[in-house]
């Protein structure tokens, strides 16, 4: 267990970090020894802690010196550092002043308070949000658990859908990302994916039109050969005092786009799945506590969740595992965009948490479920929601 964290170095936000953190570790013999941590691999570790290391001992240091104890390179702070230019011995790393890491700007922080009042044109964009969400953009780091993977994004433009498009592209998957008509936001999200070096296809449309669905399918098909991963998550909603205020057309509209469209895609997708390959739809609380002003969202909401539970048994022969994501309140532009002013001051202070969560604190979910260490989860609703339980 570390204690005394002093952490040195540089780091390096985009590829990979390190930092020496002194320790006192009782499963180790020494009592006091000085750690080198880093993300990323070995190589990059190496490189990284040669240049920041002093001038003295930048052309000396030897890693075979070091034991590699998973993510970190242990060596006892007593002993003596490798041989100098001419012979001499260097010296301890506790006598060494490793220089410290350089000042980042602060990380944008998830919101503690309520939202102030604001509404947007249905479907929203980033933009306009105030304050704007965090998408992880400057915090999620990879470990290669989507390595070479193909994902299909639905709702990729914004949101949730962003936050999961930029964190499977830092964990080595090329996405396709499917939206509305949101052009500004979908090419935003195309320059995250871009910048971790992965592939983002942006394909607009409606996907209440079944052949859009099965036409997005294919455009994976012919630009990456394959198809690993599906996200259902594109979703409408729009509250309502009534029932009667509820039109037939925006009733079957918000089945259409919301469990219609996860049918249609999943249906076309399968026959270019390959066993491991996973799906996963975006849920929410309100399949488990609906929200009266949002009835019909929280219907099909609901129906996505057996919808989960039942496919995911059906293929789980084939290996390939079906799993949800239920949201509690996520600051989105669903929000402002389909939500009286009044209703967006107050989102997400119910839950236990009292604050509305960020899109970057829903994605880590999504790369769990899609990536090998969900190999015996199929058919589960995992609930992200600020302490609002699901039972």
């Amino acid at each position: 267990m570390l204690t005394e964290p002093e952490r040195f170095a540089t780091q390096d936000r985009r590829s990979g970090s390190l930092g020496w953190t002194r320790t006192n570790d009782q499963r180790i013999n020494s009592p006091t020894l000085y750690r080198l941590s880093y993300q990323g691999t070995e190589n990059l570790a190496r490189a990284r802690i040669l240049a920041a290391a002093p001038s003295a001992v930048k052309q000396s240091l030897a890693f075979s010196d070091l034991r590699l104890d998973k993510h970190s390179y242990i060596w006892p702070a007593s002993r003596r550092g490798p041989a100098l230019a001419g012979g001499a011995a260097g010296p301890a790393l506790s006598d060494i002043a490793w220089p410290r890491a350089p000042a980042f700007p602060a990380r944008r922080r998830a919101n503690t308070a309520a939202m102030k009042p604001q509404q947007q044109t249905p479907p929203g964009n980033e933009a306009d949000l105030d304050p704007k969400a965090d998408h992880g953009e400057d915090s999620y780091r990879g470990t290669d658990k989507l390595r070479d993977k193909v994902a299909i994004i639905t709702g990729g433009d914004s949101g949730i859908g962003r936050a999961v498009a930029i964190a499977f592209a830092r964990e080595g998957a090329d996405v396709l990302v499917s939206y509305l008509d949101e052009h500004d936001d979908a090419e935003e999200t195309q320059r995250w994916v871009q910048k971790a070096g992965k592939t983002c296809v942006l394909v607009p449309g409606d996907l209440a039109n079944p052949n859009h669905c099965r036409d997005i399918v294919q455009r994976a098909r012919d630009e990456f050969g394959r198809v690993d991963i599906l996200v259902n998550n594109a979703a409408y909603q729009m509250t309502h005092k009534s029932l009667e205020e509820i039109s037939d057309e925006e009733w079957t509209h918000t089945f259409k786009v919301n469990i219609h469209a996860q049918f249609f895609l999943a249906k076309a997708v399968l026959p270019h799945m390959k066993a491991g390959s996973s799906i996963i739809n975006t849920s929410s609380i309100n399949a488990d506590k609906p929200s009266p002003d949002l009835v019909a969202y929280a219907t099909t909401k609901g129906a996505i969740a057996n919808f989960t539970a039942g496919l995911g048994q059906l293929l789980a022969e084939r290996n390939i595992r079906v799993n949800a994501v239920a949201p509690g309140p996520i600051w989105t532009p669903l929000i402002p965009s389909t939500m009286p002013k009044e209703r967006v001051a107050k989102f997400g202070t119910q839950t236990a948490m009292k604050r509305a969560g960020q899109p970057k604190e829903v994605a880590p979910v999504y790369v769990f479920l899609a990536s090998d260490d969900a190999s015996y989860i199929t058919g589960a609703v995992y609930e992200v929601t600020g302490g609002t339980p699901m039972l």
